[in-house]
């Protein structure tokens, strides 16, 4: 019965590591409801003695009935008996619950399926957990279920497991081990019954004769969670983000020099569907236009993905000391436009290291330690977060024309050999789609407009969040078959062809330019969108924009004015950015499933990407730091030491005592007890003791204990004798020794004279009789105070060990008050 509970109530436990990944707790009572069923299931097989065979499909078949009664009530017999009816329900369920994971970043809202879902997989586990532990007697092996449970938020979201959760699961799994422990113990030998004695009422013998193992177990326990919870909050960690949430290696805490990078390209489709639409950022610019602002750049497709290679910030780009790196690729005759931004992020996103920007940025006046990426103008930091952060941008933004882009030269091999870069395995249809969508003998700036056309006009392609993703085989499903998709399909479609024509590309993720709410730009959630940039010598990378847009798709994306068939200027020379179609606002009705995106889940559900910072002398300092840290800490029993020899001297100061008959002293014919005899002997009765335990720790730090069986005056006959001490230095000793016996035994203590100048003389002495190494624990790492914190923690487990006992005493005793027998083993 006993292993039965514990085997549910470790499931329960470790289903509380699933938190992070709903919105709200109804999945947790649905799933302990789940629990109990099984948990109830097994412990009635128990108790009617049913095979273990019969144990496990009897469970299933009481949480397929508990799961009629939650989510297909209305379609079953008498509201629990499944139907034919019920279990159609419950399969639409399960797919939608399972179309709906996969539309959805974590936390997923609580909807039927996903709730379901979660039910199912947790009666599973139960399941599988009852029949290790409970039929086959296989506790341990009980933990890979467990262990797959648990592991479930650690590979959907890239936050830190929170460390409570932790202890509950663990707590749950080593309650699991203790009751499969218990059973088997108490199994062992033979019962028999033995007579109780009137008077007194003994433990149980299995009890006294267990209780013991169990103590051990319980101590192992402790300190392997105690450690697991610990450790990593006091060492550095070579991950980005140790397994909980703080410690010296989370790099996203202050002074790091690595934070984890999420890939947006990897739940971009889960950022569309959520159901909020909350600002994001605000900005105004100098010429009241709106701008994409760009967060991350990714260049590496592997044929599955589009990721970002390891950005580098130094010391010397900081934004802080200077204007950013000159642009990639922008030569200096060509014509740019110098607008300034200023942008106010919401208090309200989390996690966002990186700075939307309208490219190319030439200079960031923020405040903070931000850095910018030398080949991609990405601007990061290791130490701070935009949330509720104010700066303001200088970008000067080229005014290309067509003549120049189309006269643009070969670009050099280094951006080549980055941006053209393509997996062998490419299917041929995709890059014979390439060629056939473009004109053999057109220039790769008009290749790039014939493919954004090809997207937008001529493809016949349909914006909609149902697709499969993003990977090399819906990649190839998207071109030549379905052509249907959001953002992420059509800026990674765009950036493969425009790469297999020879046209260094990459895609770009980040926002659209939002909506004008009273002279500013108001960006949102649904705002979020990726874009292809097209590298063209001379003036380096530009947007491009396949993506349909207005109501029908993005409904605020817009084609750049350099790609439509007449660029336009305005008075001063500027480009007018104005959309070629209605941005639709930022409410306009788009696709059902297109509703909203969620920049506060950009960075944590996605794939992480090291990105390296060059920090120069402050990391240097900081492992610096971290080495001090280090020695304090290992410093500590030191300091214990230090301090508790100090308060042992400032007794020794308080004052000797003046022996009887001299003035001040008292009489030598006081009587003993009277006040007089008193005050002689309080003010030896804090120095001698103190001086007695200062030389007791001294013998102990140098390796020379005393021996329990000596007396203060066999002491030091013993060391004077063994170690050669001389004639000033065995008085000293005698002097002190002799102090503790009249303090014990005589009825005045007498003189107590120099008591600090007699220790100082023998810890010298001693000390010159020790080994090197001895001398040098003695000061780093005296074993006096290791010993006092031993005991301190044997005194708290000896607390533990008397609680238990009383326990067991008590049961103990209310079974002799009920007239039962006690039972002993042979």
């Amino acid at each position: 019965m006993r292993l039965t509970v514990a085997a549910g109530a470790a499931t329960g436990a470790v289903a509380v590591a699933l938190y992070p990944l709903f919105s709200g707790g109804a999945w947790f009572w649905s799933s302990l409801g789940v629990i109990l069923v099984v948990t109830g299931t097994g412990l009635l097989a128990g108790r009617h003695a049913l095979p273990d065979w019969l144990v496990a499909p009897l469970q299933l078949l009481a949480v397929l009935i508990f799961l009629t009664a939650v989510f297909a009530r209305d379609e079953a017999w008498a509201v629990l008996v499944p139907t034919v009816s019920s279990v159609r329900v419950l399969g639409r369920l399960l797919a939608t619950g399972f179309t709906d994971i996969q539309r959805y970043a974590a936390p997923v809202p609580a909807s039927p399926g996903i709730v379901l879902l979660t039910c199912g997989g947790v009666g599973l586990i139960a399941i599988v957990v009852d029949l290790l532990a409970v039929r086959m007697r296989r506790a341990a092996l009980a933990g890979l279920p467990l262990l797959t449970l648990f592991t479930v938020p650690a590979a959907v979201i890239s936050d830190p497991i929170n460390w409570l959760a932790f202890i509950i699961a663990a707590t749950g799994y080593l309650g699991l081990l203790a009751a499969d422990g218990r059973e088997r113990i108490s199994h062992w030998g033979r019962a028999v019954l033995v007579r109780r004695a009137p008077s007194f009422v003994a433990p149980r013998p299995s009890d006294a004769e267990t209780g013991t193992l169990r103590m051990s177990g319980k101590r192992i326990g402790f300190a392997a969670v105690a450690l697991a919870v610990l450790v990593p909050a006091l060492l550095p960690t070579l991950e980005p983000d140790p397994l909980f949430g703080f410690g010296v290696g989370n790099g996203r805490g202050r002074g790091g020099n690595s934070i984890s990078v999420s890939n947006p390209m990897v739940s971009m489709r889960g950022l569309l569907s959520l159901p909020e639409n909350s600002t994001v950022l605000s900005y105004t610019s100098s010429d009241g236009l709106s701008r994409y602002l760009r967060t991350y750049a990714l260049d590496v497709f592997d044929g599955e993905q589009w990721t970002m290679s390891e950005p580098h910030g130094r010391p010397e780009d900081r934004t802080s000391e200077g204007p950013l790196p000159a642009p990639p690729g922008l030569a200096p005759a060509t014509p740019v436009t110098r607008t300034t931004t200023s942008i106010t992020v919401s208090e309200d996103v989390r996690g966002m290291s990186f700075l939307p920007l309208p490219y190319p940025a030439s200079r960031v006046d923020a405040e903070g330690d931000w850095r910018p990426d030398r080949d991609t103008l990405m601007v990061f930091s290791t130490s701070d977060t935009a949330a509720g952060l104010t700066y303001r941008v200088t970008s000067a933004e080229p005014i290309p024309t067509a003549e120049a882009l189309k006269a643009a030269g070969t670009p050099p091999d280094s951006v080549g050999e980055r941006y053209l870069r393509l997996p062998p395995d490419l299917p041929r249809e995709v890059r014979a789609l390439a060629r056939r969508v473009t004109e053999d003998d057109a220039s790769p700036y008009e290749k790039a407009i014939q493919l954004q056309e090809f997207f937008t006009k001529k493809g016949g392609f349909t914006y909609s969040l149902a697709t499969r993703g993003h990977t090399g085989s819906a990649l190839a499903d998207f071109l030549l078959r379905s052509r249907t998709g959001y953002c992420e399909q059509f800026a990674a479609s765009m950036a493969v062809l425009a790469r297999i024509l020879g046209i260094p590309a990459r895609v770009a993720v980040g926002y659209t330019g939002g909506t004008n709410v009273s002279g500013a730009w108001q960006v949102r959630a649904h705002d979020s969108h990726a874009w292809p940039e097209l590298y063209f010598a001379g003036t380096g990378w530009l947007r491009f924009e396949p993506t349909p847009a207005g109501s029908a798709g993005q409904g605020t994306a817009s084609v750049p004015v350099y790609t439509r068939p007449q660029v336009t200027t305005d008075g001063a020379g500027r480009p007018d950015s104005a959309p070629e179609t209605d941005s639709g606002g930022a409410d306009t009705p788009r696709d059902p499933s297109a509703r909203s995106r969620d920049d506060r889940t950009l960075q944590r559900d996605l794939t992480g990407v090291p990105v390296a910072v060059d920090e120069g002398t402050p990391v240097a300092a900081w492992a610096g730091l971290g080495l001090l840290a280090v020695l304090l800490v290992a410093l500590v029993p030191a300091a214990l030491r230090w301090e508790l020899r100090a308060r042992r001297r400032r007794s020794f100061s308080r004052g000797p005592s003046r022996p009887s008959g001299e003035p001040g002293g008292p009489s030598a014919t006081a009587p003993a007890g009277t006040a007089e005899a008193r005050t002689g002997r309080g003010a030896a009765e804090g120095a001698v003791p103190a001086a007695w335990a200062e030389l007791d720790d001294v013998l102990c730090d140098y390796g020379m204990r005393r021996l329990p069986s000596e007396s203060p005056r066999a002491l030091a006959g013993r060391l004077a004798g063994q170690h050669g001490f001389d004639a000033d230095e065995a008085a000293a000793l005698s002097r002190i020794t002799t102090l503790v016996e009249r303090m014990m035994f005589a009825r005045t203590p007498g003189e107590t004279g120099p008591l600090r100048e007699d220790l100082r003389l023998v810890r010298r002495a001693l000390a010159a009789r020790a080994t090197r190494g001895r001398r040098i624990r003695a000061v780093l790492m005296p074993p006096s105070t290791l010993l006092r914190i031993r005991r301190a923690g044997g005194r708290l487990l000896e607390a533990a060990e008397r609680l238990e006992s009383a326990r067991l005493r008590l049961t103990a005793r209310l079974d002799g008050l009920t007239g039962g027998r006690l039972t002993g083993r042979a």
